[in-house]
């Protein structure tokens, strides 16, 4: 009896032990990997199962959360914790408030001390504004209109039309009333429509045909653009992720016409911070690493694969800013272009139609301005001839006919508006008859069958969403296949006007001006200036723009102004914006606004300030820069700090940091590091004098929500009342349907309020 009873507590001692050990162990571990000088947050999720433990990864940076790990074993006082598929062990000593161990990966091995921390959501949680706050301030926008915020931002029914290689299907996505988004085919024969993949928690971000029996897509998770690649078959047999390796980016850059079983992906699998390419079946998801990125080599941006799928040129990062060509010649990659930053010479594609393998067509700026096509043998490193140039924009499309031998059918390049240039006699022919039936309307090819019997057609304007058709050679019919938002009728949508003027010092500046459809001669409007993102080598076009239309509705007009740096105008003009972001950029805008308040548009005391990105930076820098300008200000996704924000970019930017220094800052320059003071918004918010409205993805990978809640955090501090919504299922900008529109109602009921526009007249229905 005694020995029985001794056991027992022996036994309950045992158990005291292991229930203190789990109790101990239970809980979330955060700590910083120092990479090469960036502070990189883990944090491990640990709870006890029934034999023994299981844990997840959290990247806040990567907006990544919930990686299920292999495996935790706890041994006396040492932790172990394993995930084959990251290449990953950490290994430490349990204390009383942490771990305290090493981080291998990949060969690598890095100290990481883990202290015990509550796990929550990103950012701080106190700061966004309540639903209730948010439907109040939405609720401000009052009026009859014709058309609701609904009828601008509602997925379309179906969009996103894509022919099948040999034309029997047409895929594409279609919207459910709850707002997901679908996946479906269409027989073009029979007209019948088919669920191919069904949305679930995560959208499908894109989808290609890999051949005629199968399709390849893209999704990730909540918004953190760490893209994973899978397939099915048109038959919906086969659905499989192809690429599930945890806190990879996975993109894919080639498909293989000669070889319909595989496609070309890059993922930073081996490398966080450098992403290689792979062969990858579509079938099995077995993978081929195609080049491997040694250590101590300058990091790739690019890589150049022909139609078969042979690795024929890379492009390296060299200096941290220049860039190299390196191009395969007699077995071995040799530099054929040292390039610097701002500076274009880029493969567009090669040249099967030349007996000379080495020929390609090449976009280049190296001898003008402005960026042109070029024939060139890339082996002599020697231009054969210029094949399409324009002294006044960049051009870069060219499309070539697989079925004629790689002959030229157009060009195209982006200036006032899209220009396409027909070049072979039969693609003239089909330009010439898809103009007799779209007059002056904006119309593109988008897509053809192999043997190019059918081509889908979509065509725009300012004032139409878009129009897809079919058009069939042989038969010589144009078939509409779908209007995108048809409830928007062209008839009552507001026109978007090209614009020049001259900034300051000199430079001619481009843009959009679009005035309420109902504009009166004479009448000055509030305005809406609208930054774009990037900001370099990105620009604003002509076309529908539904922000632009919503606004026009509610009496407000929109300006886009392509301030330097913007592409698409030559390299003097991108390079006069290097180190000019949030100053001369920021005196474009507002000499863009001067030009429309001189034209007598706009009422220059109801002027907002709108934008995304480096967009939402521009909305906080003029906030405090030129804080009487502006009435009010909405900042979505918007950097405020220049120092955190290049604390915290995402691994796979890592090899772009000297670039990021060259176009915006370094703050290693003593003298820059000055001006990043000067310019960084949370530094300055004391001179925010008007309203602001700011909105933010929690799991952007590229600006932190760190970004938008020092600037709430500190305005609220000085009794400033700022409306802060955050999505927690959303990452750099809204892709969901239902936070999309949240994020417009809440945006006109704050102009409404701001922008005071008793006198506009609403379209009325």
């Amino acid at each position: 009896m005694k020995t029985l009873v001794k056991h027992s507590f022996i036994l309950a001692v045992l158990f005291l032990v292991a229930s203190v050990q789990a109790q101990k162990l239970d809980g979330s571990y955060s700590g910083n990997l120092d990479l090469q000088g960036t502070q990189m947050e883990l944090i491990f999720n640990i709870s006890p199962v029934e034999d023994g433990y299981k844990a997840s990864l959290d990247v806040p940076a990567q907006g990544v959360s919930g990686i299920e790990l292999d495996s935790v074993v706890l041994q006396n006082d040492t932790v172990t914790i394993k995930s084959a598929k990251m290449q990953m062990a950490y290994t430490g000593t349990l204390t009383e408030d942490g771990i305290e161990g090493t981080y291998k990966q990949m060969g690598k091995e890095y100290p990481l001390i883990l202290k015990k921390t509550v796990k929550k959501k990103p950012g701080n949680i106190a700061l966004p504004s309540t639903d209730a706050e948010l439907d109040k301030l939405a609720a401000k926008e009052t009026g009859d209109y014709k058309y609701s915020v609904e009828d601008y931002f509602t997925t379309p029914e179906a969009f996103s039309f894509q022919l099948s290689p040999d034309g029997k299907y047409i895929a594409y996505m279609k919207r459910r009333k709850t707002g997901e988004r679908d996946l479906y085919l269409k027989e073009t024969a029979t007209q019948k429509e088919t669920l191919l993949k069904k949305q679930e928690e995560d959208l499908i971000r894109g989808f290609s045909w890999a051949n005629n029996e199968r399709i390849v897509y893209l999704q990730d998770k909540g918004g953190n653009e760490n893209y994973h690649v899978f397939g099915v078959d048109v038959t919906g047999e086969n659905d499989k992720e192809l690429t599930p390796f945890e806190g990879v980016r996975v993109n894919i850059i080639e498909s293989l016409k000669e070889d319909e079983d595989h496609v070309i992906v890059q993922m930073n699998k081996d490398n966080v911070q450098q992403e290689e390419p792979y062969r990858l079946n579509i079938n099995t998801g077995e993978v081929t690493k195609l080049y491997t990125v040694q250590a101590g080599d300058p990091p790739v941006a690019g890589y150049n694969f022909d139609r078969k799928g042979n690795l024929r040129a890379i492009t390296r990062i060299v200096d941290g800013v220049n860039t190299e060509l390196l191009y395969e010649i007699d077995g071995e990659f040799k530099r054929v272009k040292l390039t610097e930053f701002g500076d274009t010479f880029g493969i567009s594609s090669f040249n099967p139609n030349s007996e000379n393998p080495d020929d390609a067509y090449v976009v280049s700026n190296l001898e003008d301005d402005k960026i042109e096509i070029q024939l060139y043998d890339l082996k002599k490193d020697k231009k054969i001839k210029t094949v399409f140039s324009n002294d006044t924009f960049d051009v870069s499309g060219i499309s070539l006919s697989r079925k004629r031998n790689y002959e030229i059918d157009y060009f195209s390049y982006t200036g006032e508006k899209t220009v396409v240039v027909p070049v072979s006699d039969t693609y003239k022919k089909i330009y010439k008859r898809l103009q007799k039936e779209f007059g002056d309307k904006q119309f593109f090819t988008v897509g053809k069958t192999d043997d190019e019997s059918q081509y889908m057609v979509a065509v725009t304007s300012d004032k139409i969403v878009g129009e897809y058709y079919l058009y069939d050679v042989e038969k010589d019919s144009v078939t509409l296949l779908y209007k995108l938002l048809p409830q928007l009728k062209a008839e009552d949508m507001a026109s978007m006007k090209p614009i020049s003027f001259t900034s300051r010092d000199g430079l001619t500046l481009h843009g959009y001006i679009t005035l309420p459809d109902n504009y009166k001669k004479g009448t000055r409007v509030p305005l809406i200036v609208n930054p774009h993102g990037g900001p370099q080598g990105i620009r604003d076009s002509w076309g529908f723009n539904p922000e632009a239309q919503l606004f026009a509705s509610r009496g407000y007009a929109t300006l886009h102004v392509n301030f330097r740096i913007s592409g698409g105008y030559g390299k003097k003009f991108l390079k006069a914006g290097f180190g000019q972001i949030g100053r001369k950029a920021m005196d474009d805008v507002e000499d863009g606004i001067d030009y429309v308040v001189e034209q007598g548009w706009v009422d220059k005391d109801r002027v907002a300030i709108y934008g995304g990105s480096h967009g939402g930076y521009a909305v906080l820098r003029g906030m405090t820069k030129t804080p009487d300008k502006y009435a009010c200000g909405v900042d979505y996704v918007g950097v405020s700090n220049l120092h955190t924000f290049m604390e915290t970019i995402p691994p796979y930017w890592e090899k772009y940091r000297e670039l990021l220094y060259k176009i915006w800052y370094n703050p290693g320059n003593p003298e820059e590091k000055e001006i990043m003071d000067e310019i960084s918004p949370a530094l300055h918010v004391d001179k925010i004098k008007n309203p602001l409205l700011v909105v933010q993805g929690a799991n952007d990978p590229r600006v932190n929500i760190n970004e938008a809640d020092q600037i709430v955090e500190t305005l609220r501090e000085k009794g400033v009342e700022v409306p802060y919504m955050v999505k927690y299922d959303e990452g750099h900008g809204f892709g969901k349907e239902e936070n999309r529109l949240d994020l417009y109602k809440v945006m006109m009921g704050f102009f409404a309020e701001h922008l005071k526009v008793e006198q506009a007249e609403p379209v009325k229905g």
